[in-house]
């Protein structure tokens, strides 16, 4: 394991961010059992608004009941009659746009219990969930990131994200395989979870490099963070494979935007990577 120091912060005039975080409200779903009970509650309402105007009419027929027409607020047996028959239009009105609402909402019930089920994994993936290592995906961390740069720069605390790249990934794929590398990789992010904090975010950017954020965290104690990881050994098909990796972190500085603080780590990320193919090829080289 190799550690770097953190990114300079010689940085240009940062641009707004481009884009913003949209949170979608999920649509309430109910079951067919469900619906069929709104409808006969419905149904149930409408034989009880019926009842009710037919009583209003037998009633309007009643002069006694309405014994003086001399003043404006006072009612005539035809007025309340034309009411009467005016809110029964509205409420049918109503009705049918309910039984209109209930059929449509059963067709796209009946719709989805026939539709194939979604895979796992897209359904890892749209919850900001990596399918291998169960960590962040980047889209999920730069929500995180935004709003603690946010907290950072309004409580003037410290934030960190430290890096962790991979090195020769390729070099152990074809050498020991894909299955026994994605144990390894899986053995990665159980230290990272181990290592971190309840509010750090642990996340994989690509294949070979992930982050750590991580709030009020000044240099040593991200150094301490990094250091509990140690050395990822993993054993598949009787044959241990190490996997070394080189460690890095770049802190936040006043001003600094998240897309900013999350592109001098991904510079941070590349360098790590042309080094190791530069160190590679070396090896490779005759002599």
């Amino acid at each position: 394991m190799k550690s770097t120091p953190s990114a300079g912060a010689n940085k240009p005039r940062p641009s707004p961010l481009e884009g913003s975080g949209q949170f979608r409200v999920q649509a309430t779903e109910f079951t067919p059992h469900q619906i069929s009970r709104r409808e006969w509650w419905l149904w149930f309402s409408a034989l009880c608004v019926t009842l009710l105007s037919g009583v209003a009419f037998l009633l309007s027929s009643f002069n006694r009941f309405f014994p003086h027409t001399d003043h404006f607020y006072e009612i005539r047996p035809e007025q309340a009659r034309w009411a009467t028959l005016c809110l029964l239009m509205v409420f049918n009105a109503w009705l049918i746009y309910r039984q209109w609402a209930f059929r449509s909402l059963r067709k796209r019930t009946e719709a989805q219990a026939t539709a194939p089920q979604a895979n796992p994994q897209v359904l890892t993936e749209s919850a900001g969930l990596d399918p291998l290592t169960g960590l962040f995906t980047r889209a999920a961390l730069e929500q995180h990131l935004g709003k603690e740069v946010a907290r950072s720069r309004r409580q003037n605390t410290a934030l960190s994200l430290a890096t962790i790249h991979i090195d020769e990934l390729a070099h152990l794929n074809s050498r020991y395989g894909k299955s026994a590398v994605d144990t390894a990789l899986k053995e990665l992010a159980r230290r990272l979870k181990r290592a971190s904090r309840g509010s750090d975010v642990a996340a994989r950017l690509n294949d070979e490099d992930f982050l750590l954020l991580l709030p009020e965290c000044n240099v040593n104690e991200v150094k301490q963070v990094l250091n509990r990881l140690g050395p990822v050994e993993v054993i598949a098909s009787g044959e241990k494979i190490p996997m070394n990796y080189t460690t890095g972190w770049v802190d936040y500085q006043p001003g600094d935007l998240p897309a900013e603080l999350l592109r001098r780590a991904a510079d941070l990320l590349h360098l790590y990577d042309t080094a190791a193919q530069d160190s590679f090829s070396t090896t490779l080289a005759p002599h």
